[in-house]
């Protein structure tokens, strides 16, 4: 559906393109011929990911950052570094997320602030050092921020993720009309369930996947394809027009029903006990894969 050469001679950043949503829309950028960067915290995955994705597609260049993006400092050094080393970018995918299940009476500062510091913190960090740098040298660029579509309806027991989605929503809004005159366009994507081996692990520790089915019209989460595709589509100068949107991708289950974890208010202590133990069994097990 996609010209091969669709991203011909562009470059864009997707943080968090190590894994999951972001290794799969970095994909679909390269099949449609761009190069690109990716960063994230864990260097070996990126460099794992990078190595995988240049010997899928010859000739095309995956560049590897790691940072921190809860860090400004840090943020305004790899921006530099990547204008300096790879060339001013054409695109951002703010991907990089972090989530889990929890009651909120349980929230403990720092696990909010985790949460935060990446969705919230870190969008605006990488976006504000991607546009000024656009601005000064009067480029266009398009910047694409995937969030969910608790935005619209809030979600319990995700109040972290939910509060700081919506931030990086009015974030997309506000500097799409304040940008706009720059040809820098802002857009997002809200998708439903997309399951992911890391978020899912977090996000559904029970295994309940037939929860997905009954709440959504097209009884099924959403293919890895579905989103990319998307994501191209709105990243491409052919609909440039395009600005200040956020678009649904969730199979029309947030018509149906507001709240993906509404169906858990019924959980007793027992429930939310193993929840956080699986969840704790898992954070566990991705401490020890990063040494």
């Amino acid at each position: 559906m996609f010209k091969a050469d669709l991203f011909k001679g562009k470059t864009f950043l997707v943080t968090g393109g190590g894994t999951g949503l972001g290794k799969t829309m970095l994909d679909k950028f390269l099949e449609l011929g761009a190069d690109a960067v990716i960063c994230g915290r864990r260097g070996s995955v990126l460099e794992e990911t990078a190595h995988e994705m240049m010997g899928k597609y010859q000739g095309r260049r995956v560049h590897t950052y790691t940072c921190d993006i809860k860090v400004a400092p840090a943020v305004e050094e790899m921006i530099d570094a990547i204008w300096r080393e790879v060339g001013p970018l054409d695109g951002l995918v703010n991907n990089a997320a972090g989530n889990f299940i929890s009651q909120t009476k349980d929230l403990s500062p720092r696990g909010f602030d985790a949460i935060a510091g990446i969705v919230f913190h870190g969008s605006f960090y990488v976006t504000h050092a991607c546009g000024k740098r656009w601005i000064a040298e009067g480029r266009k660029a398009s910047v694409l921020s995937i969030l969910t579509t608790w935005v619209w309806t809030g979600s319990p027991y995700v109040v972290p993720s939910a509060m700081s989605k919506a931030g990086v929503a009015v974030m997309t809004q506000s500097l799409a009309v304040e940008w706009g005159r720059y040809g820098i366009r802002l857009n997002a994507i809200a998708p439903g369930p997309f399951p992911t081996e890391g978020a899912w692990a977090r996000l559904n520790p029970m295994g309940e996947n037939d929860r997905y089915k009954d709440r959504n019209p097209m009884q099924r989460v959403g293919r890895h394809s579905e989103l990319a595709n998307m994501a191209a589509f709105l990243m491409c100068e052919e609909v440039e027009y395009i600005n200040g949107e956020v678009i649904a991708i969730d199979g029309g289950a947030g018509i149906m029903g507001a709240g993906t974890f509404s169906n858990m208010l019924g959980y007793g202590e027992q429930d939310w006990q193993k929840i956080r133990e699986a969840i704790q069994s898992t954070n566990a097990a991705d401490k020890a894969k990063r040494g």
